[in-house]
């Protein structure tokens, strides 16, 4: 019956500690955050169509030397 009492006791414990401390985000700090967020988002989606930019253009300049081989 001791174990019991006492391994709930610590669960408990051991619960409150991690609960307990826990930093709260005021809304500011929440909006700040997924503002920050999005704009890190953009910056990627941003990156990523100037690549598909890049190889599209590689690819038409490919298709163009080509062309060229060909005619001759």
């Amino acid at each position: 019956m001791k174990k019991v009492i006492f391994a709930l006791v610590l669960l408990f414990s051991v619960s409150t500690v991690f609960v307990g401390c826990r930093e709260k985000k005021s809304a500011d700090e929440q909006i700040e955050e997924a503002i920050e967020e999005i704009g890190d988002d953009l910056e990627d989606a941003s990156d990523d169509v100037k690549d598909a930019v890049e190889d599209v253009e590689d690819e038409i300049n490919e298709a163009k030397e080509e062309a060229l081989d060909d005619s001759k």
